[in-house]
């Protein structure tokens, strides 16, 4: 009975791993794509900009 119990201890412990690395790599992921939207929205407030300045005359 006691193979029972390290078994489904080894079980929870392996599943507990791999949600562990699942959630590193998620947590990687949303950083670069967090990186990437803060470079697009700074090229987009830029472009903005130089739109704004080269408008003609408007107030």
């Amino acid at each position: 009975m006691s193979w029972m119990l390290v078994a489904a201890v080894l079980l929870a412990t392996a599943g507990l791993l791999v949600l562990g690395v699942l959630a590193v790599r998620l947590w990687l992921d949303v950083r670069a794509l967090a990186k990437g939207v803060d470079a697009a929205s700074r090229a987009l407030a830029e472009a903005a900009e130089d739109l704004a300045a080269s408008a003609p005359g408007r107030s």
